[in-house]
């Protein structure tokens, strides 16, 4: 059954996403059950848009008085699916709430149910309403992209959109994986992953070709031809052909032997040795599966846990856990169900899709998986034999994750419980804030915030801030914190005053919702002594902040960590006991966030190190960048340039030549 079914409704036209999904196990939701009279005014104006609806497929949105989308669901049937919310009683408690909060809808026919579903996930996506499915990790996989649009292929890592030519093997769990399989594709096969730039200004080959990861092609250590048959070598192997290469390499290994050509025969032994070594090594290899994703899901302490393993070319690419939050009464069916149409909103399906659980919209999503991969995608339920290892396999591992995830929430909150007693708050929080700042003498300065919460650290919401003002003093810590604080929370004023809140400057009412993480702080940690605390307090006072709790984590003397000292308004300074389980979490946040920040401003510095003056000039993309530095190698050179010779250079015109050349000489 589906999540809003009820006795009375008609099984067969409901696929609704009423759970919610995240990366992390979130608060409970809340029992609150809502107000009978609320219920009937909102089936009410319900039941008046009811009254028009047509019989046909589409979409509807339910919104509340504010205009905001609460809800976004598809139907077979608009109005036998709308005609469910019309009864002002027996609704479980989520749906009640929907109900009453309702105070108008918006419908959209489709031709067909297929269309409403497609149309469901991208407006699921796009709005992010409170009671359905959202799946916060939207971190897209990474693939390894062997390209088409160079003479010499390169072989790198790739992730977000597919603009560049080329071919993508894919996806991996997460960077790691990807990093480990190119590693052993260089030693296999000897492709370049050097970028272009780099590729066209060698004139002598690099390390990666002194240590036999590279064939050379960038100065012609290979002939072109060879080197083709080296890319065509690596795309049959990542596409399924890995025993065919193997056997082909092995051939030529012995041929080269018998003609005594020891040398060269010893280079394919390691080739092929790093190729055993890739299939070898990834975990589990099914040995009938070419290509698959697997999804299995559990339950347990009212929380789920779904484990996905991406299978490529008969081999283990990796798995990911999604932890989605749901309604108490939801069966996994239900769960997975909600979870596969939005997994695969935006991502492409192999040709097998394996469950642990059966769905109601299985053959549905099939039909659209396969007409947008424009080939055949099978979604099932295996039984018996290798495939139903491989879901028993990632069932068990959803277990164990959900397990441990459990055990982490549980001493999260107890942390946070014992983080609020500590700087005396009345309740424990929920959001924590913690700020950091990072520089050399006042250069790249950079400000930091993290954030903590009942899920841990939540890397989604943490902000980075420049500190180029040139009212910010170089050096001055003070300055930066008053400055990132006033940034931060003239943001949330900001958002309050759009959202119609008649106080800004407090925390809206819908931070206290259960259901979702707050967009407000109850505590902010500063990473300073007395100095920043105050600078911090100040800030908040002239901005009229009520309600979020200020602390300040001093270092104790020498630095010495468990010896910190805490500022507290209304408190003198004091420490911790040096075993107190807050200490040790207080620290972790504020390392995290000196890690953050520090990470940032040594990006940045990075940054400016390579920098490269030609790509302040407007007009100089990557094509004339290159041709200038293939004509004169340094940007150095470039500067000291003729106009006569910068015209010369192949596909530079003149106007392009006169760019550079003022460019350089108004600098000078």
């Amino acid at each position: 059954m589906s999540p809003n079914h009820h006795p009375d409704e008609p099984p067969a036209e409901r696929f609704d996403d009423d759970a919610e999904l995240s990366t992390g196990l979130d608060l409970e939701l809340d029992d609150e059950v809502a107000a009978p009279d609320s219920v009937r005014r909102g089936a009410a104006v319900i039941h008046q848009f009811w009254q028009t609806l047509p019989l046909s497929p589409g979409v509807y949105r339910m919104l509340n008085a504010a205009g905001e989308v609460l809800y976004v669901g598809k139907a077979k049937s608009l109005k036998k699916r709308v005609a469910s919310y019309t009864r002002p009683t027996g609704h479980v408690n989520r749906i009640a709430r929907m109900i009453a909060l309702t105070a108008s809808m918006v419908f959209v026919t489709t031709a067909t149910e297929t269309e409403a579903l497609l149309l469901e996930a991208n407006l699921i996506k796009q709005l992010k309403p409170r009671f359905n499915v959202l799946m916060r990790d939207d971190k897209s996989f990474p693939y390894i992209l062997l390209t088409r649009d160079h003479a010499a292929p390169q072989l790198t890592k790739h992730r977000g959109a597919r603009n560049r030519k080329g071919d993508y093997f894919g996806p991996f769990a997460n960077a790691g994986a990807v990093t480990r399989t190119l590693n052993t594709l260089q030693r296999a096969f000897l492709l370049r992953t050097c970028t272009d730039s780099y590729f066209e200004n060698r004139t002598r080959p690099c390390l990666l070709y002194q240590i036999k990861r590279c064939a050379g092609p960038c100065t012609n250590e290979i002939s072109p031809a060879d080197y083709q048959e080296l890319v065509q070598e690596t795309r049959d192997f990542l596409t399924g052909k890995s025993i065919a290469v193997r056997e082909r390499l092995a051939a030529d290994m012995h041929a080269m032997a018998e003609n005594l050509e020891f040398e060269r025969a010893a280079r394919l032994r390691d080739r092929i040795s790093a190729l055993s070594s890739i299939q070898g090594a990834q975990g589990i290899n099914p040995q009938s599966v070419e290509e698959a994703d697997v999804f299995a899901i559990t339950q347990e302490a009212g929380q789920n846990c779904i484990q996905v393993f991406f299978f490529r070319t008969y081999q283990n690419w990796g798995n990911r856990a999604y932890f989605p939050r749901a309604d108490k009464t939801l069966e996994p069916e239900e769960v997975l169900s909600a979870f596969l149409v939005q997994f695969y909103e935006d991502k492409p399906a192999p040709a097998l899709v394996l469950l642990s659980h059966e769905v109601e919209c299985r053959a549905m999503l099939a039909d659209v998986l396969t007409q947008r991969m424009d080939r055949r995608v099978e979604i099932a339920v295996p039984q018996r034999g290798e495939k139903h290892d491989l879901v028993e396999h990632a069932l068990t591992n959803a277990k164990e994750a959900l397990g441990r995830k459990l055990a982490d929430t549980s001493a999260q909150s107890k942390l946070l419980h014992a983080l609020g007693q500590t700087f005396g708050l009345d309740t424990p929080p929920r959001r924590v804030e913690i700020f950091d700042n990072s520089h050399i003498m006042g250069t790249n300065a950079i400000g930091a915030m993290v954030v903590a919460g009942p899920n841990g650290f939540m890397k989604t919401h943490y902000r980075t801030y420049n500190m180029d003002s040139a009212d910010i003093k170089p050096g001055d810590d003070y300055a930066m914190m008053r400055t990132m604080l006033k940034r931060r929370f003239e943001r949330l004023i900001k958002d309050n005053k759009a959202n119609g809140a008649s106080t800004a400057a407090e925390k809206p009412e819908a931070d206290s919702d259960p259901d979702t993480f707050p967009q407000w702080p109850d505590l902010l940690l500063i990473d300073g002594g007395k100095g920043q605390f105050e600078a911090v307090r100040d800030t908040m006072k002239e901005l009229g902040i009520t309600g979020v709790a200020l602390a300040s984590i001093a270092k104790g003397p020498d630095r010495n960590a468990g010896k910190e000292i805490f500022f507290v308004e209304g408190k003198e300074p004091f420490r911790l006991n040096s075993r107190d389980p807050a200490l040790y979490f207080i620290q972790r946040l504020r390392d995290e966030a000196h890690r953050f920040a520090i990470g940032t401003h040594r990006a940045r510095r990075k940054k400016d190190f390579t920098k490269n003056p030609l790509d302040e000039i407007d007009g100089i993309g990557p094509k004339r960048k290159r041709a200038l530095l293939s004509a004169f190698g340094t940007a150095k050179a470039i500067s000291r340039a003729a106009l006569a010779d910068l015209e010369k250079v192949p596909g530079i015109n003149e106007a392009t030549a006169r760019l550079v050349f003022n460019f350089f000489n108004e600098k000078g």
